[in-house]
């Protein structure tokens, strides 16, 4: 696949025409339009939400009446009725962080993620904070997949629960999404994990990657990570993982609660270029990636920004 090419959010519009001149903008000439089959994708996203079902309260300090559910509901749903093809993610640690964790074990929060359709999500080490036993008494809750390709669950109680991948068809794109998950040891009471094998993320991920790019014929590989995006010594991050690899055009991170107001473009392991996104933690504000494909060439271009979960995102 060719080199993932920015351009401007305001080229990038909803109707047939307007794409076409969007295209035109970026180099496209109008005149070949239609002879170029041309599909639009938009991905939404969150990671690290921990629990925050209702918004900051408005004396907080730094982020008054921020998040929450319902606001972010009116986001995304207003989205979804400007664009035909959506996928709505999250990249783990869904779990804990307020007294809805502590005294319903999770259920509030799947329970929440289903009500606001997520597509998939990966699992973050908070998420087994009530061991491995106490999540998969949760996921009758979930009304989406929740991926991970670099754990093993033998004799764990979620054998059988947890997907290593999950393709999607919208409309004319073929997506492939699978999760990476940190080393649970030292994060999480190994007494709560003793039944979960932790397998080489960057190993895991690349042949995840290949066999949906090269065998299942995606036309976009998503990773949800949640690694953390980079570290000062040599833990594998975000960072690290696409530079060692060359069939994930996207990956969508967690862990380290970093803000990025626009996702990175990084080189891959065959100096293709990629992106790495996430949007910090406790659900203030929602990713979107837009991507527009031009299926004839396997070209990509695609357009990024945040949006400000509060009362005026409403």
């Amino acid at each position: 696949m060719e080199d993932l090419l920015k351009f401007n959010r305001r080229e990038f519009l909803g109707s047939s025409l307007k794409i076409a001149t969007a295209i035109g903008i970026c180099g496209i000439p109008l005149d070949v339009f239609a002879e170029r089959e041309i599909h639009t994708l938009t991905i939404l996203h969150t990671n690290d939400t921990h629990s925050r079902i209702d918004p900051f309260p408005f004396n907080d300090p730094k982020f008054p009446g921020m998040g929450g559910i319902a606001q972010r509901l009116s986001v995304i749903e207003k989205i979804r009725a400007e664009q035909q093809h959506v996928l709505l993610l999250d990249s783990g640690d869904f779990f804990q962080g307020t007294p809805y964790f502590n005294i319903f074990g999770g259920e509030v929060e799947l329970k929440a993620m289903s009500t606001l359709r997520y597509d998939a999500a990966t699992l973050g080490n908070h998420d087994f904070d009530n061991g491995a036993e106490g999540l998969s008494r949760q996921l009758i809750h979930a009304q989406f997949p929740i991926l991970n390709a670099n754990y093993r669950f033998v004799d764990s109680g979620l054998s059988g629960k947890i997907e290593r991948y999950k393709i999607f068809q919208k409309g004319e794109i073929k997506v492939g999404i699978f999760g990476i998950g940190i080393e649970l040891k030292g994060l999480v009471d190994e007494r709560l994990i003793k039944n979960i094998s932790y397998l080489n993320p960057v190993q895991s991920a690349n042949d995840t990657a290949r066999h949906l790019k090269m065998e299942e014929n995606c036309d976009l590989v998503i990773c949800l990570s949640h690694l953390g995006l980079k570290y000062e010594d040599s833990k594998i991050s975000d960072l690290k993982l696409a530079e060692q690899s060359k069939n994930i055009d996207l990956i969508l991170g967690g862990h380290t609660h970093t803000f990025l107001d626009e996702p990175l473009i990084v080189k891959n392991s065959i100096q293709k270029n990629m992106i790495i996104a996430q949007v910090g933690w406790g659900g203030i504000k929602l990713g979107r990636i837009d991507f527009l494909f031009e299926k004839k060439s396997r070209r990509i271009r695609h357009s990024a920004s945040t949006v400000k979960i509060s009362t005026k995102s409403s």
